[in-house]
């Protein structure tokens, strides 16, 4: 029996500094820059992954600038993406202030079945923290988020929330929605899925 490839589009958004080149060199590379340079429009990577069914999902995964004189440029990436990590920094609460107006612009540009996952980064600087954990489960329930706290500098939870991101989109792109269909993204699980 052949086994298939497919290939699903991942966006990484928030504001600038939450963390997204760290976050994606982190889990496409293992691999963690101190003083990284802010992206300049949008940057990738591909990273092939191999499921339990033994079928390999292949991700792009595109790392867009959260500068305000990008957004227009990065909404363009919005259409045929399959699912959005959605990045906010812990320390800092305008990034997390932000995060409705994220979610606004995803409704409004992105496919109704793309599946969002909301991460506070930065949790290793738990000294610093600004945003208590509560906060982005709140959130993140209030729009049916799936929701981790990570460190892409140390690496925790990265790979647990790429792995939900998979499974959910390969869920939710693998089968046809009725017409009208919306797509709930809350976990089944119950689970938090934060630290």
């Amino acid at each position: 029996m052949s086994k298939k490839e497919s290939l699903y589009k991942i966006l990484i958004l928030g504001d600038s500094t939450v963390g997204k080149t760290c976050f994606l060199t982190r889990y496409a590379d293992n691999t963690f820059q101190e003083n990284q340079m802010a992206t300049l429009g949008v940057d990738y990577k591909l990273k092939n992954v191999k499921m339990e069914d033994g079928n390999t999902v292949k991700l792009q995964i595109w790392d867009t600038a959260g500068q305000d004189r990008f957004h227009s440029l990065t909404r363009n990436y919005f259409k045929g993406a399959h699912g959005i990590i959605l990045l906010y920094d812990i320390t800092t609460q305008s990034s997390f202030d932000n995060v409705s107006n994220w979610i606004k612009q995803i409704k409004e540009d992105a496919s109704e079945k793309v599946v969002i996952i909301l991460v506070g980064n930065k949790i290793d600087l738990e000294h610093k923290r600004a945003i208590p954990t509560e906060e982005g489960e709140k959130i993140a329930e209030d729009f049916g988020l799936i929701f981790f706290e990570c460190s892409a500098k140390t690496g925790k939870n990265i790979n647990e929330a790429f792995n939900e991101l998979i499974k959910k989109t390969v869920a939710n792109f693998s089968k046809p929605a009725g017409k009208g269909q919306k797509l709930k993204q809350n976990r089944s699980d119950g689970s938090k899925g934060c630290c």
